[in-house]
This record gives structure tokens, C-alpha cells and sequence, in this order.
């Protein structure tokens, strides 16, 4: 069912304009193309632009589909939108939830918080619609752009073909005016789950597709429910096997019901049994109005690898898991604050090509878990065999009156950040500190004052200390390192410090630890610097 017109998120963000390229003599060469616009397409071009790299984004449409589509947008990705220049706007037209509660049958189970410690500037998540974060991504590039950042967004500019060659991509366009063609030092695949790339590079998934259904419909209405995220197993309101309630922005409510494999999709999709099953959730006396709906199944499935030669794949064109857990579009945004930083300073000539090694490395690590992460709910929810679900219903009895109980129930483990274990680029752990800022792990938020620590570290790589005085600039194979000397509070001391006196964290332009030390160690820091970009560590100091 389409939108109905009091919610067309449609937004025609890069009409079609000709370029000077579809008039050039030869075709002409770019640093850096994009294959496919979306979030993930969007936030790479922004990404790189805002380095200062030019970089060209093509898109067979014009800007955003009709459709919520992803609606959950977690913490680290409002951080990395919030670096970019686009996180407050998505925070103000979000809306903003930490807590969940589990239903089973007709009873509340227990419920859960998913940021109860404070000193954070974002939540742990908010819901937005997908058209509303792409729109707020397009408004940003176009702020860089009158700034001078050499991005460009090109809409009705369909791929059909590339070729592959050893040190660049040659790509045919077919737009509104006819074919042209243009090449590509390095072209990255951003173009969804069904990846023309991907299939025109004879390329494919490996993983697990599930057998079931689930019908999403986002309606409006004026309800007592609260902002949280609501989920029922077996509902007693038997609409599905399963149900999920979210609050929306523009007074939207998005609604999932597990339908089962074996259906009649046209069927279910009929307005009357759609309403069927809402009205049963919902109670006769709820007045509502279907604003969209659809049917999905999944897969929990990635590419072997990320990177092949001059073309690298990012978001649902190199992974896909269920929707449970929100680790669709978050993972993607990850893809690309990975990404960036190690294609960046490739094309600057501060780091080997061989970096961009460690962005197929992370990433399908990051993948694997949340593959794994994404299977074992879809295995709880959607039980397989008569035991299984036997034991899964005893859980949620169990969950009820005992606490050891509910870390076991699973209804979608929700969207963190990797952290890089055992990885290349870190280096070994010198620092008895918290476990959660070991090398490989995102760096957690923490107030100072009225800014905050993630705003501190920026998009470079970063020396902090904490209890101990920083040289002024530290340099080493061919980059600054900013220095920061952090007010100690005690939120810093939690998070970063645990019980010892001191420490020195080098920390990546992805706000991930490259390494930590109780001392300022030159010789150990520059170490560190050239293993974080994939240099020799016999290279020269510069400091």
C-alpha cells in the first residue's frame, strides 16, 4: 500500500542536472565515485568531502523513496552524524527512546534501559524515518558544498556497466540526456541489498536466508502509548506470532506483526486484514489511519570480502541481517566512519594503499557479529523446531520473576559499535584500564562541563591524556596528531582511567582506541601510529 498524501517523504533532494562531464572530449577521471545515494551513500560523500577529497555520487533516482524503511537510528550513529555537522537537527526531529519493555501473552515481562548512565550527548536511540535522516544528510552536503567541499550529487545517473581495471574503474551512465562515461581512481558500492554492482562484478552473499514474513504498517493516531519500544511474544491480541510497537515523528506509529513462511502475500496485504489485525491490538475505541504498509522477509548474509582491488562495498550492498536489533542502517554508517578516514589518507599519500586492507578486515568482523547477533534473535523469536519453542517460552516464564533469566530473552539485541578484538591496527593493551576502552573499542562519550568528550577528539587522530601533561603537538609518519589534556571528572576516571593514576590513549579519526599507556611513551606512541595507518614502524619521527 502506498503512502497516502498527508505523508509523501518523497523528497526530491539531487534533481537531475547535466554535467560538464557528459560534454568532455574523453571521459574524465575522479578520485572518488559512489555508487548509489540512500544514507550510507550520502554519509560516504560527506565524509570525504569534508576532507577536502572530491567526490562524485550517483543515484538512478532523484533523492529519497516513498516509505519509512529504517526508523531506529542508535547512539554511534547519532555521534557520527553529530561530527559531521547533521546530528542536532535528527536529534530535534527524532524521537527519543533509552527504555524497552517485553510483553509475553497478556503480561508485561520486565522492561530495560538502554543508556541508564548519564554524560552522554546522544541517546541511545531515536526514531526517525529514513527519508527525514537523508534529507538532513543532503541538507548538510549542501552547507559543505557553499563552503567548498568538493562534492557532487548526481541524480538520474543510472550505472549499467563497469570495468574493472589495475588502478582505476571505468563506469557507463545513462541519464535523461543519453550514456556517457567516466572513470574512477577508487569506486565504492553503495547501492542496497540488491547491488547492481555487486551482480555486475559477478559477485555474491554467503549466509543465511530465514522462512518467515513480517508485515510493517506505519498508520497515525492520537494513543496513550508511551515512547518506548514495545514487544510482544505471542501476543494475546493474536495479530502474529510476534508484534513491535515504535513511536514515529509526525505522530506515526510503526507496527510489525510476524506472519509466519507459508502465506498468501496479497491476502495479508489487503486493507481489511490489515485492519483485522490492528484493530485487534489496538482496541475497538482507537481511531487510526494506515499511512503505508508492506510485507518483508531477510537474510542474514555478507560478501566475502568488502574490498575487490578499486571497488570496495559498504552498508546493505556488502551485509545484510534481520530487522531485529536496528543493524541495518547503523552498520552502514559505520561502514562508512571506517571507510573514510583510510581512503582519505590514501589519497593524500599518508597512508599505503594496504590500509584499506584493515576496512575490509573491521568491517566483515563487524559484520560477523552482527550477523551472529541478528541470527540468534531471529532463532528466538521465530523458534524452528517444538523444542526450541518449548525452551524459548520457559525463558519468558522464568524472565518474569527472575532476573538471571532476561539476559537470555532475546527479542533483538539492539545496535552497538564493534569493537575491533584482536584486530591489525591495534596495538598490544599497556594500560590496566577499563575494559570497555581497550584498543579496538569506540570511545564512550563523557561530559566536560557543557560540551562533551566526542566533540573534543574530532575526526583526526588524537593523543588524549588524563592525569598527565601532553606535549603541546606530536607528529610521526606524516601526520599531526592533535593533543588533548582532559579535565579529569568522575566520569572520565569510569570510563577511561579505572584505578590507575594515569593514561595516554591514542585514539583513530573514528573515535576507536589505537592504544593506551599508564606514560607518555614517544618511541611506543609513534609505534602505535604507524601500525593504526599500515606504515613500517622504521619510518621516521617527526616531532
Amino acid at each position: 500500500m502506498p503512502l497516502d498524501d498527508r505523508y509523501q517523504l518523497a523528497f526530491k533532494l539531487y534533481p537531475y542536472e547535466r554535467s560538464s562531464d557528459q560534454d568532455a572530449a574523453a571521459p574524465v577521471r575522479h578520485p572518488v565515485v559512489i555508487m548509489g545515494g540512500g544514507p550510507v551513500g550520502i554519509a560516504t560523500a560527506l565524509d570525504l568531502g569534508l576532507q577536502g577529497i572530491p567526490v562524485v555520487m550517483l543515484d538512478d533516482h532523484e533523492g529519497v523513496g516513498q516509505g519509512s524503511r529504517a526508523i531506529c537510528f542508535a547512539k554511534r550513529t547519532l555521534e557520527i552524524a553529530h561530527r559531521y555537522g547533521c546530528g542536532e537537527p535528527m536529534l530535534d526531529k527524532g524521537v527519543v527512546w533509552n527504555l524497552g519493555k517485553v510483553f509475553y501473552d497478556d503480561r508485561q515481562i520486565y522492561e530495560f534501559n538502554l543508556l541508564p548512565e548519564g554524560g552522554h550527548r546522544c541517546p541511545a536511540f531515536i526514531n526517525l524515518q529514513q527519508p527525514y535522516f537523508e534529507r538532513y544528510l543532503v541538507e548538510r552536503v549542501r552547507a559543505a558544498q557553499a563552503a567548498g567541499a568538493p562534492i557532487e550529487l548526481r541524480g538520474k545517473n543510472r550505472v549499467d556497466a563497469v570495468q574493472t581495471k589495475d588502478d582505476y574503474v571505468v563506469i557507463d551512465i545513462t541519464t535523461p540526456d543519453g550514456p556517457y562515461q567516466i572513470q574512477a581512481d577508487w569506486l565504492i558500492g553503495c547501492d542496497g541489498a540488491s547491488s547492481p554492482l555487486r551482480k555486475m562484478m559477478g559477485l555474491d552473499f554467503q549466509g543465511r536466508v530465514f522462512e518467515d514474513n513480517f508485515l510493517i504498517a506505519d498508520i497515525t493516531m492520537q494513543a496513550e502509548f508511551p515512547t518506548e519500544r514495545w514487544f510482544w511474544f505471542e501476543p494475546h491480541f493474536k495479530s502474529g506470532d510476534s508484534a513491535l510497537l515504535h513511536k514515529q515523528p509526525d505522530g506515526v506509529w510503526r507496527i510489525d506483526f510476524q506472519l509466519g513462511w507459508d502465506i498468501d502475500r496479497a491476502e495479508e496485504l489487503k486493507e481489511g486484514n490489515i485492519r483485522r489485525r490492528l484493530d485487534a491490538m489496538l482496541g475497538s475505541d482507537i481511531n487510526y489511519e494506515l499511512v503505508w504498509t508492506s510485507i518483508y522477509t531477510f537474510q542474514c548474509r555478507r560478501m566475502k570480502q568488502f574490498r575487490h582491488g578499486r571497488v570496495m562495498f559498504a552498508g546493505d550492498a556488502a551485509h545484510q541481517v534481520s530487522p531485529f536489533g536496528a543493524r541495518g542502517a547503523n552498520s552502514g554508517i559505520q561502514d562508512v566512519d571506517n571507510l573514510g578516514w583510510k581512503l582519505g589518507l590514501v589519497l593524500k599519500g599518508q597512508a599505503p594503499e594496504s590500509l584499506l586492507d584493515s576496512y575490509d578486515a573491521e568491517r566483515r568482523y563487524g559484520a560477523d557479529e552482527n550477523i551472529l547477533n541478528s541470527s540468534r534473535s531471529t532463532d528466538f523469536i521465530t523458534p524452528k523446531s517444538k523444542i526450541s519453542h518449548v525452551f524459548r517460552n520457559a525463558v519468558l516464564d522464568l524472565a518474569e520473576h527472575h532476573a538471571f533469566a532476561r539476559p537470555l530473552v532475546n527479542s533483538g539485541r539492539l545496535s552497538v559499535p564493534c569493537t575491533y578484538d584482536g584486530l591489525p591496527l591495534n596495538s598490544p593493551d599497556m594500560l590496566e584500564g577499563p575494559e570497555r576502552t581497550r584498543p579496538g573499542a569506540p570511545c564512550p562519550d563523557a561530559p566536560l562541563g557543557d560540551e562533551f568528550l566526542l566533540d573534543q577528539l574530532g575526526g583526526d587522530f588524537c593523543l588524549m591524556g588524563l592525569g598527565i601533561d601532553l606535549p603541546e603537538k606530536f607528529g610521526a609518519h606524516g601526520l599531526a596528531v592533535k593533543c588533548f589534556n582532559a579535565p579529569l571528572n568522575t566520569a572520565l576516571k569510569e570510563r577511561y582511567l579505572g584505578d590507575t593514576p594515569s593514561a595516554v590513549y591514542l585514539i583513530r579519526p573514528d573515535q576507536h582506541v589505537a592504544g593506551r599507556w599508564e606514560n607518555f611513551d614517544t618511541d611506543a606512541i609513534s609505534n602505535a601510529i604507524a601500525r593504526a595507518i599500515g606504515k613500517d614502524n622504521s619510518d621516521a619521527l617527526e616531532h
